[in-house]
């Protein structure tokens, strides 16, 4: 089964936190955009400087796939009727790619929790 990690889950798992232990797998079996990689970055470079971001953008990149017009449209469709969740784009997009590709969405976002194909964890 293919996963798809949004920002929370990624640093989660790099954090070490063990509800997510069981999502530590093959880059064949995750997928994350560019937009979450960007976050995670933005997260790193912020919180524990140059080194650390530039490390996670190796570690995350093999597992970035790419995104269509029909994920984007999908995307701010989600965005629009979940107004008041105030999601991300980059949120939205995650959702709409994971959907796209039948994967989980794995997330400990509680904007998420409830939703349709979403693999809630703290």
């Amino acid at each position: 089964m293919v996963i798809f990690l949004d920002t929370y889950a990624l640093i989660e798992i790099d954090s070490g936190n063990a509800e997510y232990k069981r999502y530590v797998i093959s880059p064949t079996e995750a997928i994350t955009t560019i937009f979450n990689l960007a976050e995670v970055h933005f997260y790193y470079l912020k919180n524990f400087g140059q080194e650390e971001a530039d490390a996670i953008l190796r570690l995350v990149k093999p597992i970035v796939i790419e995104i269509d017009d029909r994920i984007i449209t999908d995307a701010n469709k989600l965005k629009l009727v979940n107004l008041k969740k105030r999601l991300s784009f980059a949120d939205c997009i995650g959702y709409a790619t994971a959907r796209k590709f039948g994967a989980k969405f794995v997330t400990g976002d509680y904007a998420f929790k409830g939703l349709e194909n979403v693999e809630f964890v703290v």
